[in-house]
């Protein structure tokens, strides 16, 4: 039995883990190609050939539609501005009602805040973390405008399923896809089976532009709403077409030349940036699935998993150590890993004071809804005794970096009986909580 580090011993990762770092020689030249042409931004914010911005924008974006098979793609400056405006495109108002889960980025709640909807809360599956269809369909009332499923840490939620429910109930399903690019449910792409998706390309996402996002959708009239809440729609609706001017006030959303030069080169070595996640992934899949107190990540059944966090479960009542001292000694070791992932998002302060947009309470003034501890049971269970994840997205990975992570791991489950007796130490604090 090794020594633990946390108890003194050596740390079982040796390899400096550096930095992911995945723009090179490909997009140095895309990036020059534009730089040459001296053309930065092609966008006009009036109806026209420029209203959707210069060659290299719809260049991505003819990429994007045809590595994802979908009918459109628009390009946003980040997949927060694409959820803002999908919430725009498919009608939310005043008082409607969108069903998010509380267990992502803030953003995916804000969104239908910005049109005066309310973000109504559903319960998350306990083994791949996505919205619970039994408890979706729960929050269903005749408020209801759309669905806001998150593909959460690079698995899909159940969107055949969800989509059904949707179209059943005549609303809207939009997939915050930002963490899942590539990950498939029956051969269908994450992101392409609802009404929309959107896709990020943060800088430490699969795909990444330094900032950036793309909404895709096969719905033609989705499509035109996006362009225009993307780019000064007010000025474009009668041209457009448009008969229906609800939420065309538009943004400036738009993503620069550049940024679509590196996507490009980005999107055309996808392949290259998943193989050592999934692989790596797989690796501590299989050292932990029989080492008792420890689930790594589950896949459904029809589904691929494309690994943006490795998440797994920590029952301390079966191995009678503390998930914060787990976690520190994992730490010790050269794991890197955090406990939970973010609060649940009703807990925020803006939903407990019901504050939002003004001072006088808008839009919660239109709603009796209430965003009590414990409305969620099983996310709480997640974040605040079971979650622990490592952020596989952060790191370059050599094969010796990979068994040396694996070591870790299965080494400080082997000393469980040291931690116990480390268990009321002090000194030992847990890792913590991280912000994705």
């Amino acid at each position: 039995m090794k020594k633990l580090a946390i108890a003194g011993g050596n740390p079982a990762v040796q390899t400096e883990l550096l930095p992911y770092k995945s723009v090179r020689g490909r997009e140095l030249e895309q990036v020059k190609r534009v730089l040459e042409s001296g053309c930065l931004s092609g966008y006009i914010g009036a109806w026209g050939e420029a209203f959707d911005g210069g060659p290299v924008v719809k260049e991505f974006e003819n990429a994007w539609k045809d590595k994802f098979s979908c009918k459109h793609a628009v390009a946003v400056n980040s997949a927060t501005s694409g959820l803002y405006a999908a919430m725009g495109a498919v009608g939310v108002g005043p008082g409607d009602e969108v069903i998010v889960p509380p267990y992502t980025m803030s953003a995916t709640a804000m969104a239908p805040l910005v049109y005066g909807g309310i973000p109504v809360f559903a319960d998350i599956e306990p083994d791949t973390f996505c919205l619970d269809i039994k408890s979706v369909e729960k929050e269903i009332t005749s408020k209801t405008k759309a669905i806001l499923v998150v593909n959460l840490f690079g698995h899909p939620g159940n969107l055949k399923a969800l989509r059904e429910l949707a179209d059943k109930h005549g609303i809207y399903l939009v997939e915050d896809n930002a963490q899942s690019p590539f990950a498939t449910e029956n051969g269908e792409f994450a992101g392409t089976i609802g009404h929309i998706g959107v896709f990020s390309l943060n800088y430490h996402k699969h795909i990444h532009t330094g900032e950036g996002g793309i909404c895709v959708t096969n719905d033609d009239q989705l499509a035109l709403k996006l362009r225009l809440i993307r780019n000064h729609g007010e000025n474009a609706v009668v041209p457009a077409g448009l008969t229906d001017f609800s939420n065309m006030i538009g943004f400036n959303y738009r993503l620069p030349e550049l940024s679509s030069a590196v996507g490009l080169a980005q999107l055309e070595k996808s392949e290259e940036h998943l193989t050592s996640r999934i692989k790596l992934a797989n690796q501590m899949t299989a050292a932990t699935k029989d080492l008792n107190g420890l689930t790594p990540p589950v896949v459904r059944n029809n589904c691929t998993h494309v690994y943006y966090l490795w998440a797994m479960k920590y029952d301390q009542n079966v191995t009678g150590v503390s998930r914060d001292l787990f976690s520190k000694a994992l730490t010790a070791e050269g794991f890197p890993n955090y406990v939970g992932y973010v609060k649940p998002l009703y807990q925020l302060p803006l939903f407990q004071s019901r504050i939002a947009m003004g001072s006088q309470g808008f839009p919660f003034n239109l709603t009796d809804r209430k965003y009590e501890s414990g409305m969620c049971p099983i996310v709480e269970k997640m974040h605040y005794e079971q979650l622990i994840w490592f952020p596989i997205c952060f790191y370059e990975y050599s094969d010796i970096m990979a068994k040396e992570l694996v070591e870790g791991l299965c080494k400080v489950h082997q000393g469980l009986d040291q931690l116990r007796a480390l268990e009321n130490e002090p000194s030992l604090t847990a890792s913590g909580n991280a912000k994705i």
